[in-house]
């Protein structure tokens, strides 16, 4: 259970840029507008994630740790629902937000956060 759990958390961290892609992509704006958000905003979350957050901070070039880390959790996966509710995908946001949650606590119980 616990193998999978990590590998729902790598499912939501690919979760998150589809969802930012698809947030660029659903712009009510010109067609390189939307192509610029749909490619950039993902570059810029895999930016965020490589700097802060990769492998669980072992891989990044400044681990966040601690206080820092749920800060950016929260910041990285909350930004994924919110791209999905901002394109205005009500329900999978919800269902993403959801399924975060569930991961973040097991992951705590489980020592594996």
């Amino acid at each position: 259970m616990k193998n999978a759990n990590m590998g729902l958390m790598f499912l939501l961290e690919l979760g998150v840029l589809f969802s930012v892609g698809y947030w660029g992509f659903t712009l009510n704006a010109g067609w390189i507008v939307k192509v610029v958000a749909g490619l950039g905003a993902p570059a810029l979350f895999i930016a965020a994630w490589a700097l802060f957050g990769a492998g669980g901070g072992a891989n990044a070039t400044f681990p966040a740790t601690g206080i820092w880390r749920v800060v950016l959790e929260i910041l990285w996966f909350g930004g994924g629902a919110a791209a999905l509710y901002a394109a205005g995908s009500t329900v999978p946001a919800v269902v993403f937000a959801v399924v975060f949650a569930v991961n973040a606590v097991l992951r705590i119980i489980w020592k594996q956060a």
